[in-house]
């Protein structure tokens, strides 16, 4: 174990106010006030990819973290406030990595991706934050009151996001938090808390998210449409689920018939919607499989075309999902055109988008 021992001072400077403090509360200050630090914790030699510094406000998490990280503690950023905030990143970085990441901390919003950072929510600003420090940051970044502007819903989850982005990364990240809250979520190799100076490693479990999915009515669609990164519309004979997380509506899926002069029974995959603070936690798939599999339980085919890189990453690896068409600017499934001409639609761009085309089996 470690003892890390620093001072911070500051200089006193004197004040008509500060004098009458001084004076009621018999305060003798110095030209220095102090404040002495120690710590006993142990980072050296040891195999870690995600920290936390947590403890009260004042506890010296903070002066602790800039003791230890130094030119890597909580870096900020400009943003530009007429532009996306796409523009702000490093040019050196790829749009294909900056997106894909994004994506991989559960802001997966193509549409959000055009606007400035300033337009964006506080949960979303939360998440680009994130994927710019560590995305610019050389072997290691510390950010600082991490999740303290977020809902405390949006914190945990945000936090379980960032972890397995950052897990698939190469970088280290130390978290700088007030809140206890995060922590198996967040999932560190090692926590410190400043209040208890007590040092702790090993990874724990990530708490279960009880999802409940129920059949819906249409007119629920309102409360996703805006979010849908294409289409805010929705087909009138659209059937529609909805799935609860903490009784919280969160994430919204629906299918329609598909009309085919060979296959007498077949439905397709309509719109499927997670809220943006619940993304990342692989909701809109866990939809998407109990919707398909309802639809080939009542002996129906079930077809689905996306253009949504996490969607078709997780198609590509499961066994239920078979593709029918790869990558490319066709719309409808396969090389059945008649599919397209007889569909009636109203993804009419997909035509115009680079799209994958799956069905569902139950195997």
């Amino acid at each position: 174990m470690q003892n890390i021992k620093f001072v911070k001072e500051i200089d006193y400077k004197s004040s008509f106010r500060t004098e009458q403090v001084c004076g009621i509360y018999d305060l003798n200050p110095t030209q220095k006030l102090k404040k002495e630090f120690s710590f006993d914790l142990d980072l050296e030699n040891q195999d870690w990819q995600i920290g936390l510094i947590v403890g009260t406000s004042g506890a010296g998490k903070s002066s602790l973290a800039k003791e230890l990280f130094k030119d890597n503690y909580d870096v900020k950023y400009k943003w530009s406030d007429n532009s996306s905030f796409l523009n702000d990143f490093s040019k050196n970085i790829n749009i294909n990595i900056i997106t894909t990441c994004l994506s991989n901390v559960g802001f997966s919003s193509p549409p959000k991706w055009l606007l400035p950072f300033n337009q964006l929510s506080t949960g979303q600003q939360f998440r680009v934050n994130v994927v710019r420090a560590i995305l610019e940051s050389k072997e290691l970044c510390c950010i600082d009151e991490f999740t303290s502007v977020v809902d405390r819903e949006v914190a945990k989850i945000g936090s379980h996001c960032v972890q397995k982005f950052v897990r698939k990364s190469n970088k280290k990240f130390v978290a700088v938090s007030c809140h206890n809250d995060i922590i198996n979520w967040l999932k560190p190799d090692w926590v410190f808390n400043v209040n208890t100076n007590e040092f702790s490693r090993g990874l724990l479990q990530r708490p279960k998210i009880d999802f409940k999915i129920y059949k819906s009515d249409i007119k629920i669609w309102k409360l996703f449409k805006e979010y849908h990164y294409l289409d805010t519309s929705i087909h009138v004979g659209a059937q529609c689920f909805v799935g609860y997380v903490w009784d919280k509506p969160v994430a919204f899926g629906s299918y329609i018939h598909f009309p085919h002069s060979r296959i007498k029974k077949a439905k397709r995959e309509h719109r499927t919607v997670v809220l943006p603070d619940y993304q990342g936690l692989g909701l809109g798939n866990r939809l998407s499989d109990f919707v398909a599999e309802y639809c080939v339980k009542n002996n129906n085919r079930y077809f689905s075309t996306t253009s949504q890189p996490t969607m078709i990453q997780y198609r590509n690896k499961s066994k239920n999902w078979a593709i029918t068409r790869k990558l490319s600017h066709v719309g409808g499934f396969g090389k059945n055109s008649t599919m397209r001409k007889n569909s009636h639609s109203t993804d009419s761009s997909s035509s115009k988008r680079m799209t994958y085309s799956f069905e569902y089996l139950i195997k």
